[in-house]
C-alpha cells in the first residue's frame, strides 16, 4: 500500500540519461522508497546496483520493493557524501552511472513521528538517520539566537528569521519546545498576518532551514560532488535531482567546477593550473518535470534534474 502511494521523481527522464548497460554497475545514492532503484535493477542482466540510505527504514521497505532482483543488488546504509569510500569499501573502482535524488523521501514526510512535517504533531527530531545524535529538539533549544536567525535565512531563505529565532528563544526560556506542532506556533507569532495570508504554509522555510542544518545536507552534498564523480567510467553519467535553490546552485557549481575550473588568465596560451576536466553537463539546461507529472505527484513541482557525463 505504502509503495503504491509512492512516485519517483522525473524517473523516465533519469533512466533515459543514465544510459543503462545490462552489464552495468550502477549506484543510487539515495535509495528512499526504491522506486528509480527498481527501473535501474529491471534492466540489469549481469550487471550490479549499489543502494545507499541514510535511513534503516528506507532500506528495509525498499529492499522488500527490490527483492525480484537480490542477485544484482547490494544495500549499504550510509551518507551519500562517502560515496567513494563506501564503493572502496565493497572494492569497487569504477561505475558507470550514479543517481541522486536529494528529496525527502515521501514516508519521511508523511510518517508523523519523523518530525518532518508541519502538519503533524511530532516529537522534534527530524534525523534521516536516527542513529545520529543531533536532532530538531537540539537545534531548536540549544543553538544561540544568532545562529538560529542565521540558518532560518541562509538555509530557509525565512525573510522573518531573526523574528522568529528571537521568539524560540523566549519561549524555550520557559520550557523547552518538544513538539513541531507547537514550534509551528511559535513560528506563526512571530510572523506578521500578511505573511500567515500567504499561499505558503508560514512555517514551511523554517522546517526547511532546521531539517537542513540536522543532517548537514548541503555539506553532504558537496561533498559527494568532489569526491563520487572520481568513480565513474569515462562516459558514465551523473544524474542529481534537487528540490530547491540552494541544493541545485551547489549541483550547479559542482558540476561547473569539474567542467570549466581552470583557473588560469583568459589570455594564457597553455594551462599552467594543473586542471583536467573530469565532467561535462549533457544538458545546458536543467530538466524539469512535465505539468503531467506535476499534476500527478505536486511534490514534483520544485524538481531540478542536471545530468554530467564522466570525461
Amino acid at each position: 500500500m505504502e509503495q503504491a502511494k509512492h512516485v519517483s521523481v522525473l524517473l523516465q527522464e533519469c533512466i533515459d540519461n543514465l544510459n543503462i548497460r545490462p552489464d552495468g554497475i550502477y549506484l543510487d545514492g539515495t535509495l528512499g522508497m526504491g522506486g528509480h532503484a527498481y527501473e535501474i535493477a529491471s534492466r540489469l542482466r549481469t550487471g550490479r546496483l549499489i543502494a545507499l540510505d541514510r535511513d534503516e527504514s528506507a532500506l528495509r521497505r525498499a529492499g522488500e520493493r527490490l527483492r525480484p532482483y537480490t542477485q544484482n543488488l547490494t544495500l549499504v546504509h550510509g551518507n551519500f557524501r562517502d560515496t567513494a569510500a563506501i564503493l572502496d569499501d565493497l572494492g569497487i573502482q569504477h561505475v558507470d552511472g550514479m543517481l541522486f535524488d536529494l528529496g525527502v523521501s515521501s514516508p519521511q514526510l508523511d510518517e508523523a513521528q519523523r518530525g518532518f512535517s508541519y502538519q503533524h504533531d511530532a516529537p522534534l527530531d527530524m534525523r534521516m538517520d536516527d542513529t545520529q545524535a543531533q536532532s530538531a529538539w537540539d537545534l531548536v533549544n540549544t543553538w544561540d539566537e544568532g545562529r538560529l536567525a542565521r540558518i532560518l535565512w541562509d538555509y530557509g531563505e525565512e525573510r522573518y528569521a531573526r523574528r522568529i529565532a528571537a521568539a524560540v528563544c523566549a519561549r524555550r526560556q520557559e520550557r523547552p519546545i518538544e513538539r513541531t506542532l507547537e514550534l509551528v506556533e511559535i513560528i506563526k507569532s512571530a510572523m506578521p498576518a500578511a505573511a500567515l495570508r500567504e499561499k505558503q504554509h508560514p512555517a514551511k522555510r523554517t522546517f526547511q532551514a532546521i531539517r537542513i542544518a540536522v543532517n548537514d545536507e548541503l555539506a553532504a552534498i558537496a561533498a559527494m560532488l568532489e569526491t563520487a564523480p572520481d568513480k565513474m567510467r569515462p562516459g558514465g553519467r551523473l544524474c542529481v535531482i534537487s528540490f530547491h535553490s540552494l541544493e541545485d546552485r551547489i549541483v550547479k557549481n559542482g558540476i561547473h567546477a569539474r567542467e570549466k575550473g581552470c583557473t588560469c588568465p583568459r589570455e594564457a596560451p597553455v594551462c599552467t593550473c594543473g586542471f583536467v576536466q573530469t565532467l561535462r553537463s549533457v544538458h545546458r539546461k536543467p530538466i524539469l518535470p512535465g505539468a503531467e507529472e506535476i499534476s500527478q505527484n505536486p511534490r514534483a513541482r520544485s524538481a531540478k534534474l542536471r545530468v554530467a557525463e564522466r570525461v
